[in-house]
């Protein structure tokens, strides 16, 4: 696998969070909606055992569920994920705000 993908649905505090974090971080991911797709929901149910969202997986096969922001963030930066925009930087804090860094 060689993209990140989020599986969630648009009700859930945590999914919407989970999408931020990627967003603020520049990480690509693939969000698949369980709402839209709820065939998605027992491919999800598979890769974590559990009945929770978001679930999300990795390009490193790794998966984390309903992860703190903290662990989103060390994962974008272990694997690489995040970018950084051309006007300078987006650090991210573990509580999910934001400080732009200069070019």
């Amino acid at each position: 696998m060689s993209e990140t993908i989020i599986f969630g649905a648009d009700w859930c505090g945590d999914c919407r969070r989970a999408k931020l974090i990627f967003d603020r971080a520049g990480a690509p991911y693939r969000y698949v909606d369980l709402v839209q797709d709820p065939a998605a929901a027992e491919v999800a149910h598979d890769i974590s055992g559990r009945t929770n969202i978001p679930v999300i997986v990795y390009p490193d096969r790794s998966h984390q569920v309903e992860p703190s922001n903290a662990d989103m963030l060390q994962k974008i930066a272990e694997l690489g994920l995040g970018g950084a925009r051309a006007e300078g930087a987006t650090r991210i804090e573990a509580d999910g705000s934001t400080t732009e860094t200069a070019p």
